[in-house]
């Protein structure tokens, strides 16, 4: 029996329409919770760029995509690299993994010294220079278990020490040495903001060219102003990073970031994710959505540019 050419087009047109629909729904899934929307304008300013601070699995606390699937999708959006951040696991290898899975993106990983690779270890910086690949690029000084956090956090267990008096311990200039030695970033982690200058310092005495101060403003750093532009004279760029843009305070912290921006110029600025929490949006679609906040906020198309693209690609080395 044959089917009226009418029906059979409302039923192709229903049918269009639940596909619609249901694409739609699996989008948002993906996305996670307060995800922004993703137009020809997110993609359009995530061309080129790199984000240098991505959270994913494998992890010990919940991610929301792994390591190779928020690269398949940094490359989808035209984005020219990523940098694989972990607590406390070494990413380098899982770079050098996410690389032949992931051809056409610049992906890198690095080194958090907190307590699971020793601490303030030179050894284990050194190593991560040794895996295949070569692409551990950034060691983070102690994030969740250094002095400055567990104090802030009002924790009482073992943690990662930093200086002593004023001075940096031995085995903390260990490690810059061998940061310097092999080309490396050294990123400033959740130290104090007086112990992150004195890295600084320390990494321009023994020639480290790549620097940078992992999300100054945030808690537990809370880098003012004139210590930003003192990291900048050290030769250290400024990471500002859009974290979760859904919470009731997003819409102020991205206005104290684009003051603190124009204070400091844009040419020593570095703009990130720090995303990849369970339930926040996707690192590249949360990245997008920040770097549309600050134009909102009256940061250039070019300025914005500077801090996603060209900055992050001269920390890496990038030419």
């Amino acid at each position: 029996m044959s089917v009226p050419r009418s029906r059979s087009w409302k039923s192709a047109g229903l049918v269009l329409l639940v596909l619609a629909v249901l694409t739609s729904l699996s989008g948002s899934r993906r996305a996670g919770a307060g995800q922004p929307g993703r137009g020809e304008g997110a993609n359009r300013s995530l061309a080129g760029a790199i984000d240098i601070h991505v959270h994913s699995d494998p992890d010990n606390t919940p991610r929301s995509i792994d390591a190779i699937d928020v690269a398949k999708l940094a490359r989808s959006r035209g984005m020219r690299g990523i940098v694989l951040k972990n607590h406390y696991d070494p990413t380098g290898g899982l770079a050098f993994i996410v690389r032949k899975e992931v051809p056409g993106l610049e992906v890198f990983g690095g080194i958090d010294l907190n307590l699971t690779v020793g601490g303030m270890n030179p050894a284990a910086v050194e190593h991560m220079t040794q895996v295949s690949g070569g692409w551990g690029r950034f060691v983070w000084m102690s994030t969740f278990d250094a002095e400055n956090q567990v104090r802030y956090s009002k924790e009482n267990r073992p943690f990662v020490r930093t200086s002593r008096n004023g001075e940096l311990l031995p085995e903390v200039k260990q490690v810059i040495a061998v940061i310097a030695k092999h080309g490396l970033v050294l990123a400033t982690g959740h130290v104090s903001s007086d112990e992150a200058l004195m890295l600084l310092r320390e990494g321009r005495r023994q020639g480290v060219q790549h620097m940078v101060v992992t999300h100054a403003m945030n808690a537990p750093v809370l880098m003012d102003v004139p210590r930003m532009q003192d990291a900048t004279k050290q030769g250290a760029f400024i990471e500002f990073v859009a974290g979760s843009l859904a919470t009731a305070d997003a819409a102020g912290r991205v206005d104290r970031y684009a003051g603190a921006i124009r204070a400091i110029g844009p040419e020593f600025c570095v703009l990130s994710s720090d995303l990849g929490q369970k339930g926040n949006a996707l690192p590249p679609d949360g990245f997008a959505a920040f770097l549309t906040a600050l134009q909102a906020r009256g940061l250039t198309e070019q300025e914005v540019d500077r801090m996603s693209k060209q900055n992050p690609a001269r920390l890496l080395g990038l030419k």
